[in-house]
């Protein structure tokens, strides 16, 4: 990833890309061989039913917060209003909040799991730390964490033409996040390195990661 600085605000072009493309989005999502699924299903396995989840970067709610809100109380946070609104029509048994996850105000320990996948690629780097201490703070004793992280360099871009809108993604660096996560607290369940291929794309690895308060 080009480590050059973005001159736009990262934030409002994330919101505004995903808001543009959320249905092409959708189909091209469906064409990824991902583990969401399998990791999902772990991570439910490891819950009692009932549990309080909190997901950043939800999209439309599918699969991830539907699957989980059969058992679960799911919050699904997003910074793409019309993906929330997607979001609430394909979940309706879930909630739904239109926001930046950097400004939420969750109480410590309050939380039985967060997921955040494929969310952490769309923050600046300079707020990655800090959301994922705010992150090991708000969940429970034992609580567990499921999230991706960027599997190369350390470094923030702006694609130009990324599936037909502009996207903004940024890495801290593939070594870098589990000792961050270690420093705030939280240990590692599963650590993987996985390469999907991306339509148009090519291939594509991404750090999974779940880890326990």
């Amino acid at each position: 990833m080009a480590g050059r600085a973005v001159a736009r605000n990262p934030k409002e072009i994330v919101a505004r890309g995903y808001d543009a493309i959320a249905l092409r989005y959708a189909e091209w999502a469906g064409r990824v061989e991902s583990p969401a699924l399998a990791w999902l299903r772990d991570l439910d396995a490891r819950l009692p039913d009932g549990a309080d989840i909190l997901e950043l970067g939800c999209g439309r709610g599918v699969p991830g917060t539907r699957d989980l809100a059969r058992r679960h109380r799911v919050t699904g946070v997003d910074i793409s209003a019309v993906q929330i609104e997607l979001a609430r029509h394909h979940v309706p048994e879930a909630s739904f909040v239109h926001a930046d996850a950097a400004e939420l105000d969750i109480a410590a320990g309050s939380l039985d799991a967060v997921v955040a996948l494929f969310f952490f690629g769309h923050v600046p780097m300079d707020e990655q730390r800090d959301l994922i201490g705010r992150i090991a703070v708000w969940l429970d004793e034992d609580g567990l964490l499921l999230t991706t992280f960027g599997a190369g360099e350390a470094g923030e871009s702006v694609d130009e033409d990324w599936l037909g809108a502009p996207m903004f993604f940024a890495s801290l660096g593939a070594d870098s996040y589990v000792p961050l996560l270690r420093e705030c607290g939280l240990a590692l369940l599963r650590d993987e390195v996985v390469v999907q291929r991306e339509p148009g794309h090519g291939e594509v690895a991404f750090r999974w990661v779940l880890a326990q308060a």
